[in-house]
């Protein structure tokens, strides 16, 4: 089964970043390019399939923290993971105590989002009740 991972940023140089990033994984990618689109997406995608969310802070229309709390409280299994240009330690604080998977900060290196990304999915996988 291909793992499905959403990317939610207003950078289509950003999303297509991390999209190379993570292309030997073998991960499907939706893109977003805003909290808005990500969750008219989220509702045309099966969520069931959906692995893990990738998601900016700021963002016109909805922004990411407006989306970050609309999908963990809609789909609290999905894991998200915070990507962030403009880094601050009491959001960070914030989104993790809310529930957020990760804090990363732009650039991220191409190891450490694999690596964080494989770690949602497997997470996603065992409270899911889809094995590893």
């Amino acid at each position: 089964m291909k793992h499905k991972i959403m990317i939610v940023d207003d950078e289509e140089e950003i999303r297509r970043t991390i999209k190379r990033q993570l292309k030997d994984t073998g991960y499907e990618i939706i893109e977003a390019s805003n909290g808005e689109e990500a969750i008219r997406l989220i509702g045309v995608e099966n969520v069931l399939i959906l692995d893990a969310i990738i998601c900016d802070i700021r963002m016109p229309k909805i922004n990411g923290v407006e989306a970050i709390a609309h999908f963990r409280k809609e789909y609290p299994s999905i894991p998200v993971i915070v990507l962030t240009g403009f880094p601050d330690v009491s959001l960070a604080a914030k989104f993790i105590k809310d529930g957020a998977f990760e804090y990363l900060v732009k650039p991220v290196e191409k190891e450490k989002l694999v690596e964080v990304v494989a770690k949602a999915v497997k997470q996603h996988h065992l409270f899911s009740g889809g094995g590893a």
